[in-house]
């Protein structure tokens, strides 16, 4: 596996108020990077409290819809690297709202994607895509050829992403590479409407936890510190040809079904509780899952955290998190 020294490289992390974008941007810090991002909302508390990346990191207000924002922070910073994580992500939202989900994630990406043609500092970027780009697949686990057929908001929004990056990357020889990550959890989520924050805290309330599905959807989940390597040794291979350009699968390489994620989960925490099941998700696909065998063979990267000892962390995380 190639190793970059990130000591010293002006990084700019779209997203590091977010959950998993401010994990990475936190990672790169310590190794020395000179992280800088953009935040379009002033929020009294979010993941760059959470994480104490305030005093850390470069943190600037902008807008990715905006490409003069996008534009003035890669040539002020003379970034050299780009790690774009920004995105409306959450399901519900974006059923309920899909133009503003468009702009986060088709026009935010299209921007970035430009300010770094028009830059003469950037050697790289990685586009942040998602397994719901595939859409619905008859055949799993979905492979990096299977067909892109997000039909619903975000799942095509996605789609479009990885279209734009790709343009970019066949027309003008961008170094980028794709990832398309399986439903990522851990530590500092602070969005309660995904599952697994949204479990653990009910049952730290005594509360019962809800199911908005039917229980039935199969799901592939990684841990959050598996997805920050994964990100990272994705860019540290980008000058190899067998990457750059190229879209790969990160996950753990072992579905499991809500139903079974919740009573897990319950069962970690000690508790004996039966979870409320709704049967009200709408827009959601049934079965869906990751190969990662190509990063195995490819990056030779492999998920270190089993599905127990990454809820066991972040059970403890949000325990803790709660006393204080």
């Amino acid at each position: 596996m190639a190793q970059m020294n990130w000591k010293g490289i002006n990084v700019f992390v779209t997203g590091a108020d977010g959950f998993i974008g401010s994990h990475i941007a936190k990672a790169l810090a310590e190794k020395g990077a000179h992280v800088t991002t953009i935040v379009r909302d002033i929020k009294k508390t979010s993941n760059l409290d959470v994480l104490q990346l305030r005093n850390k990191i470069n943190i600037l207000h902008g807008d990715l819809v905006n490409l003069h924002d996008c534009e003035r922070t890669i040539n002020e910073y003379d970034i050299q690297f780009v790690f774009h994580i920004a995105a409306q992500a959450i399901v519900g939202p974006a059923n309920r709202s899909p133009l503003s989900t468009f702009e986060s994630n088709i026009k935010g990406t299209w921007n970035i994607l430009e300010a770094c043609r028009l830059s003469k500092t950037v050697k790289g970027l990685i586009v942040a895509s998602s397994d719901k780009a595939y859409g619905q697949q008859k055949k799993l686990p979905y492979t990096e050829e299977s067909p892109l057929n997000g039909y619903y908001p975000y799942d095509a929004s996605k789609a479009c992403a990885e279209m734009l990056a790709r343009s970019y990357y066949m027309t003008y020889s961008l170094p980028l590479a794709i990832t398309r990550n399986a439903n990522t959890y851990g530590p500092a989520d602070m969005n309660f409407s995904r599952i697994i924050p949204d479990v653990i805290t009910a049952i730290l309330r005594n509360e019962q936890p809800v199911i908005r599905s039917d229980g039935s959807p199969e799901r592939d989940y990684m841990y959050i510190k598996d997805a920050v390597s994964a990100y990272l040794t994705l860019a540290e291979n980008l000058r190899r040809k067998d990457v750059v350009g190229q879209a790969f699968n990160f996950g753990s390489g072992n579905p499991v079904k809500v139903i079974d994620l919740y009573n897990k989960i319950i069962k970690l925490m000690g508790k004996n509780i039966k979870p409320k099941i709704l049967g009200e998700a709408k827009n959601e696909i049934d079965r869906q899952y990751l190969s990662i065998e190509k990063v195995k063979r490819v990056l030779k990267w492999q998920p270190e955290y089993e599905l127990d000892a990454g809820l066991k962390e972040t059970i403890a995380w949000y325990k803790s998190s709660c006393r204080k």
